[in-house]
């Protein structure tokens, strides 16, 4: 998917703001206390909290962050969050995926709802769209960390499913369930990952024209401000030409 490494370098450029920063680690933090709070309190012990650490770490969360969270887990006075899945079509028919985490299911849908209404898009019903991604597992690294060959024989070796490569990165996948085992397989190997995820992977995309690309981006961008989404996925793909003029 040619549009990803743009895309990604576009959220991390916004990411530098602090405003932008406070909201990604206020999200890492919900994510860390509920894995920690429906499981074990230790990485080593629960791989979906293992995941989450890594994850924040790798946006540069801070330790003291991290622990807190945990801590505020264990301490049993933290909300109760619900996890839900939205799905809908954002302008062109663009497929999205919205997942949060809320403590309010009726303020979290009135919002979603009223976002999409609002930048062109639609609200669907579960289901109508989840059928367009796979759940999987992905690994990002630099693309100095090795040359193409010795990234996959690495990936393969660590039972990786398939990797892509370009001038900035290597995109690793892996079915959802070997996440935790591959990616520390991985770091054994290169060193610690730019990012560790779970992702709905678009099984085809659509590339659009500026004018829609630009209401695509309002509408992810918009989702995404919400306090309880805790990430967008859309099937989109964006040109060379149209990321220049972006």
């Amino acid at each position: 998917m040619a549009g990803h490494s743009k895309w990604a370098n576009i959220q991390h450029r916004k990411g530098r703001q602090d405003a932008a920063r406070s909201k990604l680690f206020s999200k890492f933090s919900k994510e860390i206390t509920v894995a920690a709070k429906m499981g074990d309190p230790d990485p080593d012990k629960n791989p979906r909290l293992r995941l989450a650490v890594k994850e924040a770490k790798s946006n540069s969360m801070p330790k003291d962050n991290i622990d807190r969270a945990i801590k505020k887990a264990m301490g049993g006075d933290s909300e109760n969050y619900e996890e839900i899945r939205y799905e809908g079509y954002g302008p062109s028919g663009v497929a999205i995926i919205v997942e949060a985490l809320t403590d309010n299911r009726n303020r979290t849908a009135s919002n979603i709802r009223s976002t999409f209404s609002k930048r062109g898009g639609n609200l669907g019903e579960t289901g109508s769209v989840a059928f367009m991604f796979d759940r999987k597992g992905q690994i990002v690294y630099p693309a100095s960390t090795g040359s193409e060959d010795d990234i996959m024989e690495a990936a393969i070796d660590a039972g990786a499913e398939d990797v892509e490569s370009d001038e900035e990165s290597h995109v690793i996948w892996c079915a959802d369930s070997d996440l935790a085992e591959v990616s520390s397989a991985l770091e054994a190997k290169l060193g610690e990952a730019e990012h560790v995820k779970l992702v709905w992977r678009p099984q085809t995309t659509t590339e659009l024209p500026l004018e829609a690309a630009q209401s695509l981006i309002k509408l992810i961008e918009a989702l995404e401000d919400d306090d309880d989404v805790q990430s967008v996925t859309a099937n989109v793909e964006f040109s060379d030409e149209v990321m220049a003029q972006l």
